[in-house]
Formats: C-alpha cells, sequence, structure tokens
C-alpha cells in the first residue's frame, strides 16, 4: 500500500451561523455612585441623604451654596443679595474671562460666595456661604467685596453674620487685587465688632490659604465641621520648609480643636440647632440683636 499516495478529501464548509444581535453596554449613569475619600466605600448617591455624609464613616461631602441654604434657613426666608455681581480681569491674566465663564456654566454660581440675609429658627441673621464648586472657592475681587458688603449692611441693620467658609485661598488670577481683599473683610468686621455685634464663623473643608488668614479665623465663635482640612499653607509646603514630618491629623479640624483655634466641632446635621441656640443667646427680647 502506498501510504504517501494522494487522497480526494470532501470539503464540508461549516454551518452559516447568523451573526449574533448587537447589544448596548449598560449605561450608568453619571453621579449615581461616589467613593468616600476615608473609608474608600462605594456609596450609592441616594444614600448620602440631604446632609451629604457617607453612610459608612459619616465623612462630611461638600455641599453647595443652595443645598446649605437649604438646610439652615427657615423655608422661604433667605434673601439673596448683589447676586449679578461677576469679575472682570484687573491684572490681565490671559483668557480669565473664559475661566470665569467656565466656572460659572459648572457651578451655576456667578462667583464664589452667595450672600444675604435669612431667618434660622425665626431669628433674623446676614449669612455668606462660600462654595467651593466655583474655582474651589478662590478669593478675588467679587468674594471679598460681597463679603465685605454683606458684613456693613449687617452693621447697619445690627443683626448678626454667618459666614460658612469653603476656600483654597486667594484667586491667584487677580494677584494683589486678591490679597487686598483680606484687609478689606478684616476691617469690615472690626466695625461689626466694634458696634457689639455677633459673628460666627463656620470653617468647612477646605478653608485654606488667605480666606483662614483673614474673616475665617476672626469669628467670636468658631465652628468647624468634622474632618474639615484647615490651615494656611499645605501639607507638603510645611513638611519641605521644616523638613520634618507632620502628624497624620495635622490641619484637620479635630487637630484645631485640640489646639485651641476652633470652639466646637459640629456636624451637619446639628449645625441649623447649634446656630439657633447661639444666636438665642446673643439676641435680645424680641429677637432682635444688641
Amino acid at each position: 500500500m502506498n501510504l504517501f499516495k494522494r487522497k480526494n478529501y470532501i470539503k464540508i464548509n461549516p454551518p452559516e451561523v447568523a451573526p449574533a444581535a448587537e447589544t448596548e453596554a449598560p449605561s450608568i449613569p453619571d453621579g449615581m455612585w461616589v467613593k468616600c475619600d476615608d473609608c474608600k466605600k462605594i456609596i450609592y448617591t441616594k444614600e448620602i441623604g440631604p446632609y451629604h455624609l457617607c453612610p459608612f464613616c459619616r465623612k462630611h461631602f461638600r455641599l453647595s451654596a443652595e443645598e446649605r441654604i437649604g438646610l439652615i434657613c427657615d423655608e422661604d426666608s433667605f434673601e439673596e443679595w448683589d447676586a449679578t455681581m461677576t469679575a472682570k480681569n484687573p491684572m490681565n491674566y490671559p483668557e480669565y474671562h473664559k475661566i470665569i465663564a467656565k466656572a460659572q456654566e459648572r457651578s451655576g454660581l456667578k462667583d464664589g460666595v452667595v450672600t444675604g440675609k435669612c431667618r434660622i429658627d425665626g431669628y433674623e441673621t446676614v449669612l455668606a456661604i462660600m462654595d467651593s464648586h466655583f474655582m474651589m472657592g478662590s478669593m478675588g475681587s467679587v468674594v471679598g467685596e460681597k463679603i465685605t458688603r454683606a458684613v456693613e449692611r449687617a452693621t447697619k441693620l445690627r443683626l448678626p453674620i454667618i459666614i460658612f467658609t469653603a476656600s483654597g485661598g486667594a484667586r491667584m488670577q487677580e494677584g494683589i487685587i486678591s490679597l487686598m481683599q483680606m484687609a478689606k473683610t478684616s476691617a469690615a468686621l472690626n466695625r461689626h465688632h466694634q458696634e457689639g455685634l455677633l459673628y460666627i464663623s463656620v470653617m468647612t473643608d477646605p478653608t485654606t490659604g488667605g480666606v483662614m488668614a483673614s474673616f475665617a479665623s476672626l469669628g467670636d465663635i468658631i465652628l468647624a465641621e468634622p474632618g474639615a482640612t484647615l490651615g494656611f499653607a499645605g501639607r507638603r509646603v510645611i513638611e519641605g520648609t521644616i523638613n520634618e514630618k507632620l502628624p497624620d491629623e495635622f490641619q484637620t479640624s479635630e487637630f484645631q480643636l485640640e489646639h485651641g483655634f476652633v470652639d466646637a466641632i459640629v456636624s451637619r446635621v446639628e449645625m441649623k440647632e447649634t446656630l439657633s441656640k447661639l444666636l438665642r443667646l446673643h439676641s435680645v427680647e424680641g429677637g432682635t440683636f444688641s
């Protein structure tokens, strides 16, 4: 037998298989899940609730000015001031107008602070709320001017003022103009203080730089939210300057409370009640302030 004799094989084509129907990958809407930076848990957004707290470790996520107004003010009592004020370009910084426009589109704000008058459990007060969603709450000419005007109106109306701070510091695009706001806001608060009126500073995450070095630290009463970063220069800058390793809890609310820089740490859940008590203790008959 010739094993090498060529053989003819029948070629059988494989059966035709209908192409699989194209299926779209499941779509997960943006913002449905959030990761906690502290406990590293993945959280369904609805679980953080109106106070924006991690359900596992109670970390305080950042709030917008609008959300904080909803938590602090009596319903329909907030009257906004200077709502249309927007920044110019005093230092001719390249394309600064585009940076501002983009920040306005993303945040829905004209600038990094919302000011106005409201009631907290019936007590009338002036309120200023910085919003980190607008250029990280950086302080430029508009932020300084709005806060100064709010303090001056509080003085004229003989009302207390509460300022919620959240800022990465002075706005570099406005150079020396932004640094001037430190003195301007501080001078207005000094005049308010000289009239014997109450100023409550509430520091939220983060409160740093020129804001910390001016009006944030001048409160008659200084409160802070848990776990907030509070300080002037950043950790890496300080460590590089002194060539030493800083404690892990350095520049937290808890560290500042231990060292006497803040008077109390108040959970967001208890903030309105705490402010209401302070306003009541400093008011005179009829809910007005001396």
